[in-house]
């Protein structure tokens, strides 16, 4: 968890919604200066801390709608942090809760050293990591209607429709069920996943491209690791942004989702949490990578079996994941391609 330090001469907290937002302004002493609540507005905002200058520093939390504030910050120079949502205990623990007192409970932590900071995604590839998250949204519906498809042949003991998620094996599914009903919606299904086949390659091709302008060494240093194909190494690299934003490979690894954190107290252990803090794409992305390098890798496949002898499969893939994203790490900060020799040599 890192922290907001800096010092400044005001102290802005915005809890902020889609169509209003409450501002609090505190001076370096505590005292409120401002405490306004309005229209969710650039216009607005500006008017209202126009008289705070470039002296000020906003902090909101990390909700769906704090695009257009961080850029707008950044286009008038103006210092803003975005506080991490589950972090903020403080905000949602009150007897009292409403957006006046939530903006001034981010301006007071903000003043104090203790708002919890989130990652402000750079706008020039916030997009294209949008749009990537979305294709995975796209895949999911996709996979969706293929398993409609097979559970339909299931329910009227049907032989297994076999590999569906080529157009060329799907020619004839329709034709297997004689009820005129079941085959429409079974034509709407093969429509849909047809539909969603030619939409998900086109974004595949205009994610590469984008891959290709942004970072494209990074993107073919992703490639080099076993496992690692197209959409993978596109997701790693979108999630990441930059690999300079983690000074350490246990933190790294920590954001990935990758490692649980032990909770202790007077010497005693209380479990561990944290299971939902991080980021959820990364950890999805690692461990596909596992069963995809166990294909490609007998050393992979002997290290699971391994260690499958003493904690089980499930924690053995689990294992072989968190090895492959400190790998990761440390191939971007040295900028060297992945080496499977050096990997498994220990």
């Amino acid at each position: 968890m890192r922290f907001y330090s800096d010092q400044h001469a005001f102290y802005c907290g915005v809890d902020l919604h889609a169509r209003t937002m409450s501002l609090c302004v505190l001076d370096e002493r505590g005292d409120v200066r401002l405490e306004k609540t309005a229209k969710t507005g650039r216009d607005r905002f500006l008017r209202l801390v126009e008289p705070f200058g470039n002296k000020l520093v906003v902090a909101a939390e990390c909700v769906f709608c704090w695009y257009w504030l961080a850029d707008l910050c950044a286009d008038r120079q103006i210092n803003f942090v975005l506080g991490h949502a589950l972090y903020m205990k403080a905000i949602h623990g009150g007897k009292a809760k409403n957006d006046r007192i939530d903006a001034e409970k981010i301006a007071r932590l903000l003043r104090g050293g203790n708002l919890p900071m989130a990652y402000v995604y750079p706008r020039e590839k916030r997009s294209t990591r949008d749009l990537l998250r979305r294709r995975t949204f796209l895949v999911r519906r996709r996979a969706e209607a293929l398993g409609h498809i097979t559970n339909t042949h299931s329910q009227y003991n049907l032989p297994p429709a076999g590999p569906l998620y080529r157009k060329a094996l799907r020619a004839d599914v329709v034709s297997r069920f004689d009820d005129e009903s079941v085959r429409r919606m079974i034509a709407a299904d093969v429509t849909l996943v047809d539909h969603y086949d030619d939409i998900i390659r086109e974004l595949e091709n205009h994610l590469e491209r984008h891959a290709k302008i942004h970072d494209p060494y990074t993107y073919q240093l992703l490639r080099s690791v076993p496992g690692i194909g197209r959409v993978l190494a596109l997701v790693i690299l979108y999630e990441i942004d930059t690999i300079e934003r983690f000074p350490s490979v246990g933190q790294f690894v920590s954001y990935c989702r990758l490692v649980k954190c032990a909770h202790e107290s007077a010497g005693k252990k209380l479990g561990s949490g944290g299971s939902k803090i991080g980021n959820a794409h990364l950890k999805w992305a690692f461990s596909e990578v596992v069963p995809l390098m166990m294909r490609e890798c007998e050393q992979a496949r002997r290290f699971v079996q391994r260690r499958e002898r003493k904690v089980g499969k499930g924690k053995a893939m689990s294992i072989l994941a968190a090895r492959i994203a400190r790998a990761v790490y440390h191939m971007l900060k040295r900028k060297k391609p992945f080496d499977i020799n050096t990997f498994f040599a220990h």
